[in-house]
């Protein structure tokens, strides 16, 4: 598959396009996620075929905070792409890379993970 990354919860319009324009030379496929489909398995969103979507949408509130899921980038690409979020100043703390374990959770999970970790590390 194309390297793809998942963004969610971009509502600043400013932040939003600094990030495109630092991801941009990478050739990612970019895909927002709009909040209905928080439901959905984040592998059925990155376009895994094996992977079948639910029929119910999401109806909860927004995610807390701006997230990232980054799929099928290789090592060097991944790097790229930190690097350029850190030159671009477009500093974005929940981040993750699609894996066998996290594929069939939906974004809500994943957030919840993803805050939680972060939480710890800035004890």
């Amino acid at each position: 598959m194309k390297p793809t990354i998942l963004v969610f919860n971009f509502a600043d319009k400013t932040r939003y396009n600094k990030f495109i324009k630092a991801v941009l030379p990478l050739k990612a496929k970019i895909k927002k996620v709009g909040r209905e489909d928080y439901l959905q398995p984040i592998g059925y969103l990155v376009g895994n075929k094996d992977i079948d979507p639910v029929e119910e949408k999401y109806e909860g509130p927004e995610l807390g905070d701006e997230m990232l899921l980054i799929s099928d980038f290789t090592d060097m690409k991944l790097n790229q792409l930190l690097l350029s979020l850190k030159k671009s100043a477009v500093r974005i703390n929940l981040k993750a890379v699609l894996t066998q374990n996290n594929q069939k959770w939906n974004p809500v999970q994943l957030y919840e993970q993803l805050a939680k970790e972060h939480e710890q590390l800035n004890k």
